[in-house]
């Protein structure tokens, strides 16, 4: 039986005693051990339909996730819509920032990567032999992209291994990530542990940008970027 609770601090990536590298990947990437095992299961039966997959990111920390929002709120990184449109930052509010980072980036204490049940996954072949950088966008994975097989294969087989797309389309919260996988098994408690009051606590003792107002409209925010992701079973549709 798969051991599902975390502790607090595992559950907020504040540790990562739940997590781990494994041998044949980079030793930055740390996921649980059923993950690693589904993942590797999931990689060989792509490889074996000419697909290759490989992992852009896994376990990521509070500290990691809190300097990537305060980077994106204080314009140092930029902010995108819904669509992947380039907003400029200073021409927005404290709340059309917040709402712009959380359309794409986790609020600290509550990102799906503190789990070490999710992961970014990406096909890295046209990326090595061009070298160029993967930008985890929508372009890669639709149509004519380098990711565009991998996201068909995904769509249909993800589930056979036990992820599901937790942002499989846009819902009003966060975008639609293709390349986001979660292990549904570890990740669906998860997601039932992470409370209102929980975050309140977190937020409250952080160096969060726009502390205040995250603050304010906790209740709200959770509910429209935390709570909403998609059902297992919702591989939505790649064009």
């Amino acid at each position: 039986m798969l051991n599902a609770v975390l502790s607090v601090a595992e559950l907020t990536g504040q540790q990562a005693t739940h997590v781990s590298s494994h041998p044949q990947f980079a030793p930055a990437l740390r996921l649980r051990a059923p993950v690693w095992s589904a993942f590797i299961a999931m990689q060989t039966a792509a490889r074996a339909d000419a697909v290759e997959l490989a992992l852009a990111s896994a376990f990521r920390d509070f500290d990691r996730q809190l300097a990537i929002w305060n980077r994106k709120y204080y314009g140092h990184a930029p902010l995108y819509d819904e669509h992947g449109q380039l907003l400029l930052t200073e021409q927005l509010s404290s709340a059309e920032r917040v709402a712009a980072i959380m359309t794409w980036s986790a609020l600290p204490g509550a990102s799906r990567h503190h789990w070490g049940t999710d992961c970014d996954v990406y096909d890295p072949r046209w990326f090595s032999k061009h070298q160029q950088p993967l930008q985890l966008v929508a372009a890669e994975y639709q149509s004519g992209g380098p990711c565009y097989d991998a996201a068909l294969w995904l769509q249909q087989h993800a589930g056979d291994f036990g992820f599901h797309f937790p942002y499989a389309h846009y819902q009003g919260g966060v975008a639609a990530e293709p390349w986001h996988l979660s292990f549904t098994k570890l990740a669906e408690p998860c997601a039932a542990q992470l409370t209102t009051e929980l975050l309140e606590q977190l937020i409250t003792a952080s160096e969060l940008a726009a502390k205040d107002y995250v603050l304010a409209q906790l209740t709200e925010l959770k509910q429209r970027y935390i709570d909403s992701a998609c059902a297992p079973g919702d591989a939505g549709e790649v064009v």
